[in-house]
């Protein structure tokens, strides 16, 4: 095991970054009052969904890809990913003019694999996860002679990606702690060796999500435990199995590691977008969501930063996920009624919601499925309320008059 950890050094980190620099952008630090109060402390977020190919993993994919000599790469890269990985390499191929080829689960987003797709790679999809899709890029890669760039078991890939930590020393001038997602292990490698090797006193703290989660038992056991993973937003890092490289290091380097729910990480990707006007993925919204959820606390003195490591969601899941959060904080409001089907009964329903201030979103008719008079008809309505108090006002004024309004979601 220490033979894993002296394998990648604060010396390989810095002597990694000018790959970086040549491709990657340095993104920005961004403050947050709205984090801060909420998580009782100085939060700082660093803005890897703003990067290149929409994730931290340009960093180490452009890295590999210039890192390879002519005959390594003749035949073109190949790799497994849950997107992200897989659309940074195609761009990296792209530019260096060489083939590309790409694994990805079937249930990948599918803006991710377009994303590949638009650079040029060969998208290979199929697979029950990324961990599947490792494998089945290794043949590939045997078969076709091809070089298989691994998305994070790879001395090179975490080297590159401490330069993220790098640019945390130097851009924030008291960091007191790195709150960093973690799937296969390699960003959160990096970041550590990076920054404890120059600030030691820096605490790094590692956020899996519940769904899959296999660190928190690998690291107590000290050999990898892999788990099976069930259906989960944080895709980008579902991960079932640490890597052999990856897992010594984290348990070299890590603090502490913490585990988030669905619901937490749905939530913080909705805040995100409303408070900070940031797009999100799952995977880089977990180490926001442990902060408001308490399972992390800002350090009393110095500032804490959330490493948000990327944002290539699918439009319908974010859609999903604010309707969700409009619910919770009261201001999407469904609605299922009776009304007598006749003329004029629809008006006076929709007149009773117009005068509370309610903002009526859509109405329509329900006729099967529920046990009606013959002579009336059920109504759905979609209204935007100012919040629980005001919606609960509607309801109050429905039943006023004579109408038993059913909250549906």
């Amino acid at each position: 095991m220490a033979t894993h950890v002296r394998s990648v050094s604060a010396e390989d980190v810095l002597a990694a970054r000018p790959a970086v620099e040549a491709v990657a952008r340095r993104t920005p630090v961004l403050s947050t009052r709205t984090f801060s109060e909420r998580a009782g402390g100085t939060v700082v977020l660093k803005a890897e969904n703003l990067q290149r190919t929409g994730s931290f993993k340009i960093r180490g994919a452009a890295a590999k890809v210039a890192s390879l000599g002519d005959g390594e790469c003749a035949r073109g890269v190949v790799a497994a990913s849950a997107g992200n990985h897989a659309q940074a390499l195609a761009a990296a191929a792209e530019r260096r003019g060489i083939p590309c080829e790409v694994f990805v689960p079937a249930d990948a987003p599918i803006a991710k694999a377009e994303a590949a797709r638009g650079h040029g790679a060969i998208v290979h999809l199929g697979g029950t996860g990324v961990d599947d899709c490792i494998g089945r890029a290794q043949e590939r890669a045997r078969e076709g002679g091809l070089t298989f760039v691994h998305p994070f078991d790879d001395p090179t890939i975490v080297a590159v990606q401490g330069s993220l930590g790098l640019e945390l020393v130097e851009d924030v001038d008291d960091l007191a702690q790195v709150v960093i997602p973690v799937g296969g292990g390699g960003l959160a490698s990096g970041i550590a060796i990076a920054v404890k090797s120059e600030l030691p006193h820096v605490r790094v703290v590692g956020v899996q999500v519940k769904a899959c989660a296999p660190y928190p038992e690998s690291l107590k056991r000290g050999e990898a435990v892999p788990v099976d993973s069930a259906l989960t937003i944080a895709d980008g890092i579902a991960v079932k199995r640490p890597g052999d490289l990856t897992l010594p290091l984290l348990q070299h380097w890590l603090d502490e590691l913490v585990v988030v729910g669905e619901d937490e990480t749905a939530e913080a990707m909705a805040l995100l977008m409303e408070r900070c006007k940031l797009v999100v993925e799952g995977a880089g919204a977990v180490g926001v969501a442990a902060l408001l959820g308490g399972q992390v606390k800002p350090t009393l003195a110095g500032t804490t930063v959330a490493v948000l490591s990327g944002g290539n969601v699918d439009a319908a899941l974010l859609a999903a996920i604010v309707r969700r959060h409009e619910n919770e904080a009261g201001h999407r409001l469904v609605l299922l009624t009776r009304v007598p089907d006749r003329p004029g009964g629809l008006v006076k329903v929709l007149s009773l919601v117009a005068d509370t201030g309610a903002n009526i979103v859509d109405v329509s008719h329900v006729r099967e499925g529920l046990d009606l008079h013959v002579r009336e008809t059920a109504i759905e309505l979609v209204l935007e309320t100012r919040g629980h108090e005001h919606a609960e006002t509607v309801t109050a004024k429905l039943a006023a008059a004579g109408y038993e309004a059913r909250v549906l979601r």
